[in-house]
């Protein structure tokens, strides 16, 4: 495992938590899930924070293994792959978790979030390779296969169902963020609780590190976010986008009308959890009203718009 894990190591010389016992702040980077996922953590000695980390990194690996939808043979892809039988299939807690909070997360959006997006995914993933807007005849049809109503649980017996044929999950919009919650998880298993994990800019903050109140987050144009016991995951069309016919569409779809945004909102969500912060995110982007809903009734919940 040693292979894929690199190291930053930097002597701070600070004690921790009111003790003489000196820590020492270490970073880790590992690439998994289309993004690079960073891990600041503090610790007395190297080897405990190098074990710390690599365990959360490989457990970061096996929810990739479960949640793709680029691995045919991931829990995800296989029950995809049955879309349109009868037969329910059992799911893992992990996929379970993520799915039953999906399909709450789009019935409160109004479907701004859908899991189910996975064929308008396919063509607009393939439309950024090309640089090419999607054939229309094929997007028509691949929205017609998308739906979150069509995804059935069976709560008592924790298994799950795609009804119509050709539908295909995607859970890009929450499943980094929950990447990031179960490696900090691991980090506290290990005793390391002063640590900030990082999914390509979906982050949770542990305790504060030594000698601060707070971890200090930049979420761009000069704002600089506080953060203890914190998530934080920004949505938008920096990075990933295709310019046609002056419009600029974003990599995040509109699941309601199968075309990727075009309101270039840059949108950053603040909650108890990275996952929850995630799905948000994703979430607004698409469909900015559902601010009033998420602001109103769900605590420790903060958004915030930037252009």
């Amino acid at each position: 495992m040693a292979k894929w894990l690199t190291a930053l190591f930097f002597l701070l010389g600070t004690t921790g938590n009111g003790n003489s016992q000196v820590l020492h702040r270490y970073e880790y980077q590992h690439p998994r899930m289309g993004a690079l996922f960073r891990i600041v953590l503090f610790a007395e000695d190297s080897l405990r924070a190098y074990t710390a980390a690599r365990d959360a990194f490989a457990h970061i690996d096996s929810l990739d293994a479960m949640l793709s939808d680029y691995r045919e043979d991931s829990e995800l892809s296989r029950l995809s792959a049955r879309a349109g039988g009868e037969a329910w299939a059992p799911v893992s807690d992990e996929l379970w978790f993520l799915l039953t909070t999906s399909k709450q997360i789009a019935i409160l959006s109004d479907g701004a979030f859908d899991p189910t997006v996975g064929p308008l995914s396919k063509l607009w993933r393939k439309a950024f390779r090309q640089g090419e807007f999607p054939d229309t005849t094929a997007l028509r049809a691949a929205k017609e296969k998308v739906g979150f109503q069509h995804l059935e649980l069976h709560e008592t017996q924790q298994m799950a169902r795609l009804a119509m044929p050709g539908m295909r999950l995607d859970l890009g919009g929450i499943a980094k963020g929950y990447a990031v919650d179960e490696a900090m998880a691991v980090l506290r298993q290990h005793g390391l609780p002063i640590a900030l994990v990082d999914g390509g800019g979906d982050l949770l903050a542990g305790e504060p590190p030594p000698g601060k109140e707070a971890w200090e987050i930049d979420i761009g144009k000069g704002i600089i976010l506080p953060i203890v016991e914190r998530a934080a995951a920004t949505s938008g069309d920096t990075y990933r986008y295709l310019e046609w016919q002056g419009l600029r569409y974003s990599h995040i779809i509109d699941p309601r009308t199968g075309l990727g945004v075009t309101n270039g909102l840059k949108v950053t969500v603040l909650a108890p959890g990275c996952a929850m912060a995630d799905v948000l995110a994703s979430a607004l982007s698409v469909n900015p009203a559902f601010r009033g809903l998420i602001e109103g009734g769900m605590p420790r919940v903060d958004v915030l718009f930037m252009e």
